[in-house]
């Protein structure tokens, strides 16, 4: 990554100590999405390898993927597929059921959102530990979808998300990485 996008990410991303809890250090993106030049930025890198790849679909996991992938949807010219917490969509659903540190979630995407085949790019703000993106990678999988990558702004390395991720066969692209969790 080049030094002036590091250093826009670095500037426009807030650090929040001990939220949710006592050492954990929360990467807020709300401020770079208020950011018009970091947004901007952010969203170009995402998107920039895969312009003219065909892309069918960006998923984006709520909630913050909702807001990455409507503008990488729109600048890709595709459509925008939301993976929701269960009970939260209107029409018939297809869900999954994926572990977080304490319990169980699922998510839920409408069974009709992709076509066998699709190139799909799926999206949120953050990688930490995987759990939610390889659910939602498997949710794609299981409709049939070609998930060409997973993209996320900011990668957490120590956690191991992203190798969980590829070892499902899915490339991942972010655009920052921080120490810690």
């Amino acid at each position: 990554m080049n030094s002036s996008l590091r250093d826009t990410l670095e500037q426009s991303i807030r650090a929040i100590p001990d939220y949710p809890s006592k050492g954990i250090i929360f990467r807020d993106i709300t401020t770079m999405l208020g950011d018009p030049r970091a947004f901007r930025r952010s969203v170009d890198e995402l998107v920039h390898p895969y312009s003219g790849s065909q892309v069918k679909k960006v998923a984006g996991i709520e909630a913050r993927g909702f807001i990455l992938g409507g503008a990488m949807a729109h600048q890709l010219s595709c459509g925008f597929v939301p993976i929701r917490k269960k009970g939260k969509l209107p029409h018939k659903t297809v869900s999954i059921a994926y572990s977080l540190e304490y319990g169980v979630d699922e998510m839920e995407m409408h069974e009709d959102a992709i076509e066998p085949g699709d190139k799909v790019l799926l999206v949120d703000d953050l990688i930490a530990t995987g759990g939610t993106a390889c659910a939602a990678v498997e949710l794609l999988q299981r409709l049939k979808a070609d998930v060409v990558a997973a993209c996320f702004v900011i990668d957490l390395p120590e956690l191991g998300g992203r190798k969980k991720i590829e070892a499902l066969g899915v490339p991942v692209r972010t655009l920052i990485e921080f120490e810690g969790h």
